[in-house]
């Protein structure tokens, strides 16, 4: 692993952070999280703010309209954006972090044209049709099927916790293709477009009051061959190329925003006197070297990343399931600092971070399943029965 930056690194820090400090006091407020098309609008512009700029798709390969920047600078990139409080992804972070890299290392060379310019441009906005009601935390065990009908696949199924579905244009879609196939094969990846007839779109109300999971009804959708990403039944290889980008660099910049958080809470407790609880103190101390842990872990996996031409490695999995719970012992430290009598008030930022950490252990691959991953591709152990 190298911790070490390079000069040529750090001249990059130093000029992303300068134009971070030219251009975020010009940025409008925030607008409202149930104000979807304004969300939407807030999120677009501020990429094409990052591509006018040469900061969007920093990683991406030229070819596929990025900067062809190393991961170690995207890491920097990442870093400094969230330190200077720049907007995340936001609506658009499926493009961005799943389907657009995805195509960029699996696409043919006239799928990358089509879609990956504007998702950098922050024209086209993208869904991820993954899950379903039935398959729980078993993806491969999905339903939804795709029959081949000429140029078209015909689909029918339904969809859940898709995000951002509601001001998608695209959905990046697996389907059964061979019912006949184990359940691990089988699988094609498509790239559906939102609009096509068929598709009904119903938000679901989150516990903390947001709407930005849907469930997605596909009935007889008809999707263009063309739209197949990788071959035809070979769906579950490229998926997981797309699973190593949600969990080996997605959660990157949320790993410094839960340091700065960690901060203000240390913070909190010096200056309402909790910091002379023994306890306290040291459980914020075990929290501050779990994150920095975390982030030499980062380091590695971007070392990694490095050798292996930009697709991160299955030790994605390790650092996810360690954040996933982290994120969870933070925010309940947090309660413990900041509760009393906003414990539960949903207009305090810190209590909708509190409850949106509990999906974190069922998110982009429950711990279980990260687990079953370390043991069974890190360590060599055998498959449980």
């Amino acid at each position: 692993m190298d911790l070490a930056y390079t000069e040529a690194e750090e001249e990059f820090r130093g000029r992303l952070r300068e134009w971070l400090a030219a251009v975020l006091p010009g940025l409008p407020a925030k607008p409202s999280p149930d104000d979807w098309p304004a969300r939407r609008a807030y999120d677009t512009t501020w990429q094409r703010m990052l591509y006018d700029a040469g900061y969007a798709g920093l990683h991406w390969p030229v070819d596929a309209g990025g900067q062809g920047a190393t991961p170690t600078q995207h890491l920097i990139f990442l870093e400094e954006t969230e330190k200077a409080g720049a907007p995340y992804v936001g609506a658009n972070f499926v493009g961005l972090l799943h389907a657009g890299p995805t195509i960029a290392a699996e696409g043919t060379a006239g799928q990358r044209a089509r879609w990956l310019p504007p998702v950098l441009r922050g024209d086209e906005i993208w869904c991820q049709g993954f899950s379903e009601p039935d398959a729980g935390s078993d993806l491969a065990a999905l339903r939804t099927r795709a029959v081949r009908d000429g140029d078209d696949y015909v689909v029918t199924g339904q969809k859940i916790w898709t995000s951002h579905a509601e001001v998608a244009d695209w959905c990046e879609l697996l389907v059964r293709t061979d019912p006949d196939a184990p359940k691990h094969r089988g699988i094609s990846w498509l790239a559906m477009p939102m609009d096509a007839p068929g598709i009904t779109v119903r938000p679901l109300r989150t516990l903390a009051g947001s709407t930005e999971f849907a469930e997605v009804f596909l009935d007889e959708v008809r999707v263009p061959a063309s739209c197949r990403v990788g071959a035809e039944n070979d769906g579950w290889r490229v998926t997981m190329v797309t699973l190593s980008f949600e969990r080996g660099t997605a959660f990157v910049g949320e790993v410094v925003a839960c340091r700065r958080t960690l901060d203000a809470l240390a913070d909190e407790a010096r200056r309402t006197g909790r910091w002379d609880d023994l306890v306290l103190r040291r459980r914020l101390g075990r929290l501050n070297a779990g994150f920095r842990a975390l982030w030499r872990l980062t380091q590695a996996n971007v070392s990694e990343s490095e050798r292996t031409g930009g697709v991160p490695g299955v030790g994605g999995s390790v650092f996810k399931l360690r954040y996933s719970g982290l994120r969870q012992e933070l925010y309940e430290a947090a309660a413990e600092v900041l509760g009393g009598g906003d414990a539960f008030d949903l207009d305090q930022e810190w209590v909708l971070d509190r409850l949106s950490s509990l999906s974190y252990t069922i998110a982009a691959g429950t711990s279980q399943i990260q687990r079953n991953i370390v043991a069974e591709r890190i360590l060599g152990l055998p498959k449980g029965r």
